[in-house]
This record gives C-alpha cells, structure tokens and sequence, in this order.
C-alpha cells in the first residue's frame, strides 16, 4: 500500500499507534495530542514525523493531506470541522460524532470545500465480513429473513472511571462504542431501517452511561435486526448471524481474546434437515485497518465518496439517538 498522501495524526493513544502501524512507513507527517509526550512517542515511530500539542497547527500544515482523528467522541466532529474547512480529507474514528446534528454539519462542509470523510468502521474489512457480502451478493443466501447479532466484552478494573463512562465525552455507553459497529453490519445486509425498539440499560458499572443494550430494527418489507451488545460479557464474544431462505451465515470471533475469526455458511438441501456445512477460518488474523485505508487512498484518488463515510455513519447513530431517547 504505497501512497504520497500525507497523514496528520490526531490523537496518540493506542488507537492512534495501530492505524500508525497499519500504514506506509513516513505516510504520518505531523502527530498532535493534548499530552506532547504522546505525540512525541507516536512521532519517533514515523520518520520526518513532527509533534504538536496544537490540533490547529497540525490542520493548518502545508505537510497534511490527511488528517486522521482518533480522539475521545466528543471531539471528533469539531476536529473534522475544522479539518474540512482547510480543505483536508479526514478519516474519522467510529461513531464519528456525538449527534446526527453534528454529522449533518460535516456533509455541508465536506460538500462545500471538497474534502472526503470516511468513518473509521473497520469491521466491514475483516475477512469474515468480506467473505459474507460476497456470498450475498452473489444471492448464495436468497432473500434475506432476518439478522440477529451480539457484540460483548467485560470491561476492566477502573472502567467506570475511563472516558468512555463519561457522557460529556463519549455521548453514550456500550451502545455508542460497540454498538455502532453491529449496527452498521447489519445495514449492510438489511438496508435503511424504518422502525427502531428496544432500551439501554445499566447493570452493572457503576457509571451514567449504558453497560447493556438491546436493539430490534426492521426496515419497510419488516425484515428484523435484533442486537445486544454488552460491557458485562465477561468472556469477549461476537457473533453476527444472517438469516436467509435458502442459507444461513454466521460470522464468529474477530481475532485476539474474542477467538479465532471463523464464517460458518449453512446451505440448505431441498429435503431440508441437516444442511450443507462449509466453514471459512481466518487463524492469521485481519488486516481491516490496512484495507480500509487503502480504500480510502484510492477514494481521493478517484474523487469518489468514501463508503462507509458520512451518510452511513449517520445511519448507525440514528439508531443510537432513538434508543437513547
């Protein structure tokens, strides 16, 4: 994946540093954080690499096309603002924003100052969940029933206390962090959803954001998503399953503590019973943060808008805004 686009990274945390290693070496020209020193670190790992402190000199910067936001929640969309105004192209952390509102200012400026964003959901670059679209798009699955998913970890000593408890800055809980993501796979495969139920609760955490939530979507023809996702899992889990007439896939594991990635597809026999098993194992892991930004490379290239970008984006967290509410 070679590339003269240069790339300012904001935000050096441990996001930062994987989208870091998962890019051209010398691609990030400019690091910033609000603590110097993780700038400075994440800037001694890219050759030519300069650190700030100030988001503004890193956007103003002759040396970024790019400029890449890994920040708390709250303050993606302003930096994107920003970004955008100086004609940047931006590549955004999921959820991308704390509102639709906020999302809907960033198409305004994208549209009147040319600037591409495309929203940080990688799991649409796992090799399970490219497998997937490609068996369903080629109709393996016939016409699709219903999808149901669950997407859980158990958080760790101190996580009530970490940003992401914090509302001011995360905008939600577990369905604003992982949420999201099973939200806009299962878009994918079901389409603009047109009727939004379900609730938010908070079981265990100490904390005024959610630990669970539990999601049921359905789009015009009634086909159903329904959705958990947790911080109180306690063995990691993820699990997408998609419900056709003819087959049914399932997509199990991403890797790491959440085990291997595997897609199961089961394809039913005219004489029904037990159907026809084949099983897709990924044991090397994914390269999805590799991927999506050698799509998004090739997005600015083309001049040609970044999907998953803004509009889907907007999608996923109207559901998080209803359920919310």
């Amino acid at each position: 994946m070679a590339t003269d686009l240069r790339i300012g990274m904001v935000g050096c945390g441990l996001i930062g540093h994987k989208r870091l290693a998962n890019l051209p070496r010398g691609a990030v020209t400019m690091a910033s954080d609000t603590n110097l020193e993780r700038a400075r670190e994440l800037a001694a790992k890219s050759p030519g690499c300069a650190a700030t402190a100030k988001v503004e000199e890193l956007i103003a910067a002759d040396r970024v096309d790019i400029v890449m936001v890994a920040t708390v929640n709250s303050a993606l969309a302003p930096i994107a603002a920003q970004a955008l105004r100086a004609g940047k192209h931006v590549l955004l952390e999921k959820p991308g924003a704390i509102s639709v509102a906020e999302l809907d200012e960033l198409a305004e400026l994208s549209q009147r100052h040319g600037g591409l964003v495309r929203i940080g959901y990688n799991h649409r670059y796992h090799p399970a969940c490219l497998k997937a679209k490609e068996l369903f798009r080629a109709g393996a699955l016939g016409p699709i029933m219903f999808l149901r998913g669950r997407y859980g970890q158990g958080g760790r000593l101190g996580y009530e206390k970490e940003w992401r408890a914090d509302p001011k800055l995360s905008g939600g809980g577990e369905l604003i962090d992982q949420g999201v993501h099973l939200i806009d796979l299962a878009g994918i495969f079901l389409g603009e959803f047109t009727e939004i139920r379900g609730h938010a609760a908070t079981y265990f955490w100490n904390m005024p954001v959610d630990d669970n939530a539990f999601v049921s979507l359905r789009d015009a023809a009634g086909r159903t998503a329904w959705l958990h996702v947790s911080c109180t899992e306690w063995k990691n889990t993820f699990s997408l399953e998609i419900y056709g007439r003819d087959a049914k896939l399932h997509w199990e594991g991403l890797g790491g503590s959440y085990g291997m990635e595997k897609l199961y597809y089961y394809k039913m026999l005219p004489q029904m019973g037990p159907p026809e098993t084949t099983i897709f194992e990924y044991p090397r892991g994914d390269e999805s943060w590799k991927l999506e930004m050698a799509e998004f490379f090739e997005d600015i290239r083309l001049k040609r808008t970044p999907v998953p970008g803004l509009k889907e984006a907007r999608a996923a967290l109207r559901v998080v805004e209803a359920i919310y509410r």
